[in-house]
Formats: C-alpha cells, structure tokens, sequence
C-alpha cells in the first residue's frame, strides 16, 4: 500500500515514508496565526468586557461578573465534548482538525462582535438591565461555544505536529508570539480607537469590528498553512497507531483523571493562567480609580506587559532547552510574584514605579503562555503509551474545562466583591468618583488574589514527574510500539 495521504484538494502528493520531526518556517507561521484570532478576541474580553459591562451598558458588577461566570462556566463544559468529537472526526481529506477551524471561523466572529452592542430594550432602568442581561448571558454562551470550537481542536493540533521535546517548545514559541502580538495589536487598536473615536460605546463597536475580521483571517490563514504538515502526520498516526476499542466517555475522562502528570500540569495552568486573567480583568479599573489615569491610557500599560511577555517568550524558550521548564517557569512566576506585590501598594503619583512593575509582571506572563502548553504534549504521550490510543482533544478539553471552571469562579468573585465594597456603575463611560471599599478591594484583586495563585503554581511544577530523560524514555517506547503496528499486516 503506498504511504499517502489526500491534501486539502484532494491531490495525492503527501509521502510519509521519512518525516521529519522539525517543522519549516512557513508551517511554524501558519500554525503560530491561528491563535491570532482567539487571541485578539480573548484578549479584548478580558481586557475590556466587564469595564463594558459596568461603565458603558450600566450592568451592576455583581450581574456583569455573573454573565461573565456563567460563560465560562459553558465554555469550560463543551470543551471536553468538542475535544471528544475532533478525536473522533474521521476525513480523509480534512483530517480531524481542520474542518472545525474553517467552518466555526465566521460565526466564531459574527458572536464576538454582537457582544459589544447595546441594545435599546426598554425605558425603564431596571428592565432595560435585566433585559441585557440576558441578551449578554445568551450572547456569551453561543459565542463561547463558537470560541471553543474554533481554539480547541486548533490546540489540539501541536502534538500531532511533531513528536520533538524541543521542537514543541519551538512551535509553542511560534503560538504565543502570535497569542502575545495579537493581545498587542488588540490594545493599539484600542488605544488609537479611544483616541480618534470620542463616544465611548462606539469605541467598543469599532475596535470589536476590525478584530472579527483579522480574527477570521488569521484562521484561514492556520488552515491553509498547516494543511500538508496535519494530514502528513494524521495518515502516519492511521498506519502506526495500535487497534484499540473505542473507549467510552466517561472511562475515557477516568483514565485521564488517573494520568498523574496531567493533574499536575492542569493544576500548574489553571494557578498561572488564573493569575493572568484576574489581573487582566481589574487592571483598567486600577488604572483609572487608582492610578487616577484615563481610559485611554489602559491600553498602553497593559501593553508595556504584553510587550515585554513577547520579548522574553523566545528567550526563555530557548533558555528552557538548556535550563529545563521548571526552571524557567521559576525565573518568570519569581519576578510576576515581586511585580503583584508592588502594584498592591503603588500611589497615584508613582506611575514611573507602575510601568517598571508591569514590565516585571511582562516577564512572568511570558512563562504563564509558553510553560504548560509545553508540556501537556509530554502527558499525551505518556498517555499513548499507557493505553495505545492518541486522545489529544480529550487532554485539551479537560485541562481547559478545569481552567475555564477556575476562571468562571475568580471572574465571579472579583464582580461580586466590587459590588460588595461599594464599586458604583456608570452608564456611557462616564467615570465617577468610587468609595474607599472599591479602591481597596481593586488592590487586592490586582496584587494578594494573583500572588496566592501564582505561588500555588510554584509548588504544583517543583513536584512535576515528567523530566526531559524521562519524555525521552517514553518517546523510545513508543516508536517501539509504532515499529511493530506499522508492520502487523492490516484486515479489511
């Protein structure tokens, strides 16, 4: 039987004899573009939906961080079911991936935009707010679904790559410095947008228009760039791959439970990437109640971090070749923790000191992106080797879920806290004088909240089993196993 697979188009050019294991440039590129999309519109939510909520659409913050919740808690739900059914896509012509991106790619846009509009639903105050309440809680759940479809079986996609220690760390370098561009570029469009634009719910619905199409284009870009390398891969995985049944669903997240380092690097995620979307989600209100600076200038201190996080992402890749992740996970979450503590207790008139601090904060938010998406490759692995079968969106979805599920809780908290010390809405922009309560419970979530989370990360990776000599031990094991199915004749 010859060794090939159908491209995209059907053509059957894609030898599979000797693969290589490094990636070409333009297929790293093409890989590192689609999470531009996820990437640009994650980071907008983040940045500036629950300040929407509040200080534009007048949404209290106890109802704002309830919307908010009640997404992510939905979003973390399908992620497993998504992962499951990407595992279980089978296409000749598309692989199991790819479909999922080309056709989630413009709803996942048309939802991400429709969350930034206000709509007129009545005249009285208080129907018009539970009106758009719901409007955004049904928003938030389709458009979560549409993200989910689209971001995790692009995800997914890393280990089926390649099977390189190293050469994950390198694609992974590839992702995030698109992920970290792309939150970039999200916050100069932002800050030329609040600039030019003077109506402060015009801001949002411009800036949420220019990201839904770089958005959809970025992803088109993934598909068409990766074709050849995924189903390169996916035909080797059909020939090598051992026959097994299929495993249940439920079994199949029991197994994944009982898979020890991937409680730890589920565990490592959800402590960092919490970290960084908490302090996502408060820093425009420390910015602009605390610092006592304007809305316009958000979008430049968050950028001094994200700018930072992508200069260090390659420097601490390739540190990690030589040092070890842990090490380099120790080096960032250090410097994060000291630039937490600092903010917590930074003064008005100290806006020189903020700026150092976020550039701190910049070089740990870098090994928060880069670490534990390296090594989740590492548990599927392990996991192929335990149980013969390659599961990757099944390990996605649960580690997303769990992370979602953290974030859902943290979000929820942080809008009910502001509700509760105080922290008073406003309706179009408008910002106004907030009690002490508010200013103090800004600081906590913007300094204590992350630091707790961020040293509990530190604990979970000192503890983390799977070294660079014991990946390379499972890595011999299984090309064992993949040597010996390769060549077991094949029943019809």
């Amino acid at each position: 039987m010859k060794n090939s697979a159908k491209n995209f188009y059907g053509d059957d050019n894609i030898e599979n004899n000797a693969i290589s294991e490094k990636l070409d440039f333009s297929t790293k590129l093409a890989y590192g573009a689609g999470d531009l999309g996820p990437a640009i519109t994650g980071n907008v939510s983040i940045f500036f939906l629950l300040i929407f909520f509040t200080n534009v659409a007048g949404i209290p913050a106890g109802l704002a961080g309830s919307i908010l919740m009640v997404g992510k808690i939905w979003d973390g739900i399908n992620d497993p079911i998504v992962g499951l059914l990407t595992d279980n896509t089978k296409s000749t012509r598309w692989g199991r991936r790819l479909p999922w991106l080309f056709y989630g790619a413009i709803p996942f846009g048309i939802f991400f935009f429709l969350q930034w509009i206000v709509p007129p639903f009545s005249n009285n105050p208080n129907n018009n707010i539970w009106a758009l309440f719901w409007y955004y809680v049904l928003i938030g759940i389709i458009g979560q679904a549409l993200y989910t479809v689209v971001s995790l079986p692009y995800t997914a996609m890393t280990p089926e790559l390649t099977h390189d220690y190293d050469e994950r760390t390198s694609l992974n370098s590839f992702r995030f410095t698109f992920s970290i561009s792309g939150s970039i570029l999200c916050l100069i469009l932002a800050k030329i947008v609040f600039d030019v634009v003077p109506d402060p719910q015009y801001q949002y619905i411009v800036l949420a228009s220019v990201c839904t199409i770089i958005s959809i284009l970025s992803l088109y870009w993934c598909v068409f760039g990766t074709k050849q390398r995924v189903l390169l891969m996916e035909n080797n995985r059909l020939q090598t791959q051992e026959e097994t049944e299929n495993i249940p669903f439920l079994t199949q997240i029991k197994i994944a439970f009982s898979n020890k380092p991937f409680l730890f690097v589920i565990g490592i995620y959800l402590c960092s990437w919490l970290g960084v979307q908490v302090t996502a989600s408060i820093i425009p209100y420390f910015v602009v109640y605390c610092m006592n600076m304007k809305n316009a200038d958000v979008p430049t201190v968050m950028i001094a971090v994200q700018a930072t996080a992508l200069i260090m992402l390659f420097f601490w890749s390739n540190l990690s070749k030589k040092v070890g992740k842990k090490t380099v996970y120790f080096l960032g979450m250090s410097l994060w923790i000291i630039a937490a503590g600092g903010l917590f207790f930074l003064q008005p008139h100290q806006i020189t000191l903020m700026y150092i601090m976020a550039i701190m904060a910049g070089f740990g938010v870098s090994t928060a992106y880069l670490i534990p998406w390296s090594m989740i490759p590492d548990v599927i692995e392990l996991d192929e080797l335990q149980t013969g079968q390659r599961r990757e969106g099944i390990f996605y979805g649960f580690m997303v879920l769990l992370q979602k599920f953290g974030l859902a809780l943290g979000l929820f908290l942080v809008g009910n806290a502001l509700q509760t010390s105080g922290f008073k809405e406003s309706i179009g922009g408008v910002n106004i004088i907030q009690p002490d309560s508010a200013l103090f419970a800004i600081r906590v979530a913007v300094g204590p909240i992350p630091t707790i989370c961020l040293i509990l990360g530190l604990i979970l990776t000192y503890f983390y089993p799977i070294t660079r000599e014991m990946h390379a031990e499972i890595m011999l094991q299984l090309a064992e196993k993949h040597q010996k199915n390769k060549h077991k004749p094949t029943t019809k």
